[in-house]
């Protein structure tokens, strides 16, 4: 095993000289640095983590707290999570993951130990029982997700209240006047999750001001429960020419029913989803929809977190705004809406 001694001796430097470089804790010529720089490269050193933990009263690591509920859409948070820990890894930093839903206990856990620097908090409530600890607390943390109240904290997430709107304004601008929305399971409204409710916001501003008549329906991901839904949409709002959909397991099992009840799609009625690209792009009727840059959020969740450990970063609050890309599920609203089966 290459140790700090051995890139010294190769790089004709003092082993301290070696140590400065990789803690950044003194100030070293250009030269100098490059020199051990590539002395590590060539090498092949990596340092010891638990040594360097030690030295410098750090992990090397940032927390991700994403509680798996089987509520929620996993391949979108694995998404997030795989670009946090690109992103973490290429500034030097691992990622601790913690799936449980323990809450505010988690906080605690990562604040009051030496197992991470810094954490990154996902599934944000729109009063979450974590934010008052992560206010206070020494270690430095970054939302995914936004809160009702984001004051002293740092955010990122896409402005699901915009992306709302927009699809409002796609639709009504294709003629729609009756509209339904197939939103998440009803826990996650439930719980006050950050983004389902704030897209839902978006859309009743918006078709209010619009003058169009909005129906939201929670809905499971099931063929069973969309099959469900729609019958209930259809015997509540007959003249519904057009769908938003938030809810990702949904836009197959909805494509597939509007198609058994002979509803063509988009001649007859209309859908627009918001989710990740490729699951808009390959539906079996690729979806006109608003992108969730997943990945994009991740990496910006990294930086401001980074940006903190490094005394560089303030609390800042950044919204992504919403992209709407349209594809062969919206069309004008038909003159007659097709009658239920």
């Amino acid at each position: 095993m290459v140790t700090l001694a051995d890139v010294a001796q190769h790089a004709g430097v003092s082993a301290s000289t070696v140590s400065y470089v990789l803690s950044g804790k003194r100030s070293i010529s250009a030269s100098t640095r490059a020199r051990v720089e590539r002395s590590i490269a060539q090498l092949g050193y990596h340092p010891n983590a638990g040594a360097r933990a030690l030295a410098s009263s750090r992990s090397n690591i940032i927390a991700l707290m994403i509680p798996l509920r089987t509520d929620m859409y996993v391949p979108v948070m694995m998404e997030i999570a795989i670009a946090v820990a690109t992103t973490a890894r290429a500034h030097g930093y691992d990622v601790l993951l913690l799936t449980g839903e323990e809450g505010p206990a988690a906080v605690r856990r990562i604040e009051g130990s030496a197992l991470a620097d810094a954490m990154i908090l996902m599934d944000v409530q729109l009063d979450d029982d974590r934010l008052p600890l992560l206010r206070g607390a020494t270690r430095p943390g970054v939302l995914i997700g936004l809160p009702a109240d984001p004051t002293g904290l740092s955010c990122v997430d896409l402005d699901f209240e915009a992306a709302g709107a927009l699809c409002a304004d796609h639709l009504a601008g294709l003629g729609h006047r009756e509209i339904a929305v197939i939103g998440e399971a009803a826990a996650v409204y439930e719980r006050h999750t950050g983004f389902a409710e704030r897209t839902l916001n978006g859309l009743r501003e918006r078709s209010g001001a619009l003058g169009l008549r909005l129906l939201h329906r929670p809905c499971e991901g099931s063929y069973a429960a969309v099959a469900a839904t729609l019958a209930r949409v259809y015997d509540e709002r007959p003249g519904t020419t057009a769908f938003v959909v938030q809810n990702e397991a949904a836009t197959d099992p909805l494509l597939a029913l509007l198609r058994q009840q002979g509803r063509a799609v988009p001649e007859d009625v209309s859908v627009v989803a918001i989710c990740p690209e490729q699951v808009a792009a390959h539906a079996s009727v690729p979806l006109t929809s608003v992108a969730v840059p997943a990945q994009r959020m991740g990496r910006h969740a990294v930086e401001q977190v980074v940006a903190k450990l490094e005394g560089r970063g303030a609390d800042e609050l950044v919204l992504l705004a919403p992209e709407l890309t349209v594809r062969e599920s919206t069309g004008p609203r038909p003159v007659v809406p097709v009658p239920r089966p």
